[in-house]
């Protein structure tokens, strides 16, 4: 499967954005849609997930409540990112991953799409 992110850009602090995952060449379909991020000098985090299905969905602690994740009836998954914050600014990532239960770790993800530069301003 490739995944293509996009939508990242300049945006003040409290304002939002939303990011597109396309999942394209599916010779499986994925269990799972990842959002991680990763800030200057940090290691990539996860911040949200997704099932397939849309079933289930998962978040960090720091978007919970802020950020909210979804799939379209085709192959999109996005993430709508509300009441942005400085530190929220870093290089989006999506990924797919094969089971629901590691959607929280990194090295588990088979397969990544490039990454989108979210930058909050103040």
């Amino acid at each position: 499967v490739q995944l293509q992110a996009s939508g990242g850009g300049l945006v003040q602090s409290g304002g939002s954005l939303r990011l597109s995952c396309v999942a394209s060449e599916r010779t499986f379909t994925p269990d799972t849609i990842g959002w991680f991020r990763q800030g200057p000098g940090m290691e990539r985090q996860f911040v949200a997930a997704i099932t397939w299905s849309g079933s289930n969905q998962l978040y960090s602690d720091s978007v919970k409540g802020r950020f909210t994740i979804s799939r379209d009836n085709a192959d999109t998954v996005y993430l709508l990112m509300n009441s942005l914050k400085l530190e929220d600014t870093a290089v989006y990532y999506c990924g797919a991953v094969s089971s629901y239960r590691n959607a929280r770790i990194r090295n588990k993800y088979n397969f990544w799409g490039q990454g989108t530069l979210v930058t909050v301003s103040s």
